[in-house]
């Protein structure tokens, strides 16, 4: 087994700053959401790639994989978003076991109007305190990793 390769002390502060911003920038988006249009952030992460599919409409399965959720957490989720007429549940025509979640008008409405304000406070928290250069920047770092990270997925580096 090989040594540990412990972080140096800016490393580890570099480390705990990230992961402070992402607690930070999600119950921002959390209390945005909930303030200006009453959806949680779990119903935004829905709607949003079901309003950006062709009609509206996604296979469950799909979706799960779209926001990385398990089975039973996407199915509540559901369930609790059919309740409030956003999605409703329709049997897949390719696979009896499976369903297709739509979009209702509804639910259009919903994240048309929640949009607005989400783009803002992810513009106001995230690309507004860096310069043009250092937003491509940013976004060439996050590339490498993500490419890194998606390189190890269910392995380790």
């Amino acid at each position: 087994m090989s040594e540990t390769r412990w972080l140096t002390p800016r490393e580890a502060e570099i480390w705990a700053t990230y992961r402070r911003l992402c607690r930070d920038l999600r119950r921002a988006q959390d209390q945005q959401l909930q303030q200006d249009s009453g959806i949680s952030a779990a119903d935004y992460a829905l709607l949003a790639p079901l309003s950006e599919s062709a009609d509206g409409v996604l296979r469950a399965r799909d979706l799960g994989v779209e926001v990385d959720w398990e089975r039973s957490r996407l199915s509540h989720q559901i369930s609790r978003m059919e309740k409030r007429g956003l999605v409703v549940r329709e049997a897949c025509e390719d696979d009896a076991r499976g369903s297709m979640v739509r979009l209702t008008a509804k639910g259009r409405e919903t994240i048309e109007a929640a949009a607005p304000g989400h783009v803002e406070i992810v513009r106001q928290l995230f690309f507004d305190p860096l310069d043009a250069d250092e937003i491509k920047t940013l976004g060439e770092f996050l590339g490498r990793i993500v490419a890194t990270v998606e390189g190890n997925a269910g392995g380790r580096a």
